[in-house]
């Protein structure tokens, strides 16, 4: 272990309840549920430190064998805060906080060698900045994994595959059409298609803003994927803007049933699948 790093451990070791007071303090963990569960979180990160240490780890190499374990402690809090919605300031600031107490304690103890308790204080200062550098990564990975996750269950909801009629399932198109949502509801449609044996698929795109060519491109592979499954597809919302959007892009939709409206496009799909649909006369 380096030398530098024992009044450190000594401190864990031997003052470690009195350094979690005085971290929760500085902290300005006040309510009591919440100072309960700071205190536990601080308590793992101490013994953690202090087994890296006792190891011989080295915080300059935190990836090291030796600090696995204080790794996945603090990966924890910064993932515990980050679904709370805690920010990553907030964690690296309740991780900062240790220096105060840990700085006093170590001048108790060196206070008549300065050299040996300059050392110290700066080994303690540049591990306790490793701790909180590695909460602020962790903090942010965990973050994007939660957007992630936001995403894309968003994108499940805004693009249902509902069931019109026996046989007949459609798929309402909200938003931007891009690689990855054609994807999702290109195997979401599918799945629907084998699970119901529909023969008859309508996307509506009333709600797409804009058709470009990557989006007109997007449509006939989901098309395409249709026909193989054996069923037939109609595209309704074509507005008369899109139909000369399209017009002017010079896209081919040729063979591919086109209408105007999801009720249009239902009709069709009626009276392709042979039901016949007539409104009752009121009796007199």
């Amino acid at each position: 272990m380096n030398t530098d790093h024992q009044a450190l451990l000594a401190t864990l070791r031997e003052e470690d309840a009195n350094v979690i007071g005085s971290w929760l303090d500085e902290a300005h963990i006040t309510d009591s549920g919440a100072r309960r569960a700071a205190q536990t979180e601080a308590a793992d990160i101490l013994r953690q430190l202090s087994e890296g240490l006792q190891a011989g780890g080295d915080t300059a190499r935190f990836e090291a064998p030796a600090w696995a374990g204080l790794r996945e402690t603090l990966g924890a809090l910064s993932r515990t805060r980050a679904a709370k919605g805690q920010s990553a300031a907030d964690t690296s600031l309740f991780v900062l906080a240790l220096k105060k107490p840990l700085f006093a304690a170590i001048q108790r103890r060196l206070g008549t060698d300065s050299a040996a308790m300059a050392a110290s204080l700066w080994a303690l200062s540049t591990t306790v900045d490793t701790l909180a550098q590695h909460t602020v990564g962790t903090y942010q990975l965990a973050r994007e994994e939660i957007i992630r996750r936001q995403q894309e269950e968003l994108l499940e909801l805004s693009t249902p595959v509902v069931k019109l009629w026996e046989g007949v399932l459609a798929v309402p198109m909200i938003g931007v059409l891009d690689s990855g949502r054609t994807q999702m509801v290109m195997e979401a449609l599918l799945q629907t298609i084998v699970e119901t044996g529909s023969e008859i698929a309508i996307i509506d795109i009333t709600g797409v803003p804009t058709v470009d060519t990557l989006v007109a491109q997007h449509l006939l592979k989901t098309v395409t994927a249709i026909r193989l499954m054996g069923a037939d597809c109609i595209i309704s919302g074509i507005r008369p803007q899109i139909a000369q959007t399209i017009v002017h892009l010079g896209i081919d939709l040729q063979g591919v049933q086109t209408k105007a409206t999801l009720a249009d496009a239902l009709s069709l799909a009626l009276k392709q699948s042979g039901w016949r649909v007539s409104r009752v006369a009121n009796e007199a």
